[in-house]
């Protein structure tokens, strides 16, 4: 299987927005989190989002796209490496704060707490400009064999830090994430259940963070009646409708965080089917605006009930 550089690139991005996803639940918690999921989350974002990530791009990627004809000093690789540099700087505070706190200096927290905010909101804006502008651009301008040999210098990259590392930062990103998992709610219900319950809602479910990005999507692997795949996950939500639309979602969405709505609903005929569509604004407890739930439900059936069927009148339904 041919492996292109930019699929191995989004993926280190894919997984650092699912670290940031979980650290923000956690941050947000009164306690915020543990010294351990600190230490996990410095290690993680300065030996491989920083040391590893970054330099495949600044040492295997850039230079080939000078030498294509994109400049260095102005446009779009001006940028990203104004943003890294801009990210080292946030993350030395970060990483000198998070290991204040896991040495036990509790006053240390808002401070860790506002650099993380600012390392991932840089971070999370960068990897959306070089996913969906600078890849596309490079692609375009570099040859199969330039392509292959950025692909050869990212395994040499990882090979020289040591051996499994994309694995092993991996297994560390899963770790903070399944660390900073919020279980209010599911009290120490298993994860795995807890999607499966999701999955097996016969109404399909989206979110969308404040960030107007998609965050979940529930029945991955079973019939759905708007596919996804986890290509959507970290995606604009704007950039999963037509353009025609995009100006309506985006009405939405700001009447759901000023307060002015909390529902928008429509309802198509499909395929024969009936499909109501509801968007609802998720708030926390305080009325901070979290983002906004999608649910999709077929309801041709439902459009055909009448009268009663009750749990005692004989429960073999299909």
């Amino acid at each position: 299987m041919n492996r292109e550089w930019d699929d191995l690139l989004r993926q280190d991005h894919e997984m650092t927005e699912r670290v940031f996803a979980a650290m923000e639940a956690r941050f947000a918690t009164a306690t915020g989190p543990s010294r351990a999921q600190v230490m996990k989350l410095v290690r993680y974002l300065g030996d491989y989002v920083d040391r590893c990530h970054n330099q495949k791009e600044e040492q295997h990627l850039f230079p080939r796209l000078v030498r294509a004809g994109m400049p260095r000093d102005a446009g779009p690789l001006a940028v990203m490496l104004d943003e890294h540099e801009r990210a080292r700087q946030i993350l030395a505070r970060l990483g000198s704060l998070g290991r204040a706190f896991a040495a036990g200096d509790a006053a240390a927290l808002p401070d860790l707490r506002d650099a993380f905010t600012a390392y991932a909101s840089l971070c999370k804006d960068h990897f959306w400009k070089e996913s969906d502008v600078l890849y596309p651009a490079a692609k375009r301008m570099l040859s199969g064999e330039e392509a292959a040999a950025i692909v050869e210098g990212i395994d040499a990259l990882e090979a020289a830090i040591g051996d499994g590392t994309r694995e092993r930062y991996y297994r560390m990103a899963q770790e903070i994430v399944d660390e900073g998992e919020l279980r209010d709610l599911a009290f120490g219900l298993d994860r795995d259940v807890l999607a499966a319950i999701l999955n097996t809602l016969p109404v399909e479910l989206s979110f969308i963070d404040h960030e107007d990005r998609v965050r979940y999507f529930s029945h991955e692997h079973g019939e759905k009646i708007f596919g996804r795949t986890r290509g959507a996950i970290g995606t604009a939500v704007q950039n999963c409708h037509p353009q025609k639309s995009v100006h309506l979602v985006n009405r939405i969405l700001a009447d759901f965080r000023s307060g002015n709505r909390d529902l928008a609903e429509f309802w198509i005929d499909m395929g024969g089917r009936k499909v109501h569509i509801r968007y609802c604004p998720v708030r926390s407890g305080d009325g901070r605006y979290l983002g906004t739930l999608e649910t999709v439900q077929d309801v041709t059936a439902i459009q055909r009930l009448s009268g009663e069927r009750r749990l005692l009148d004989g429960g073999e339904q299909g």
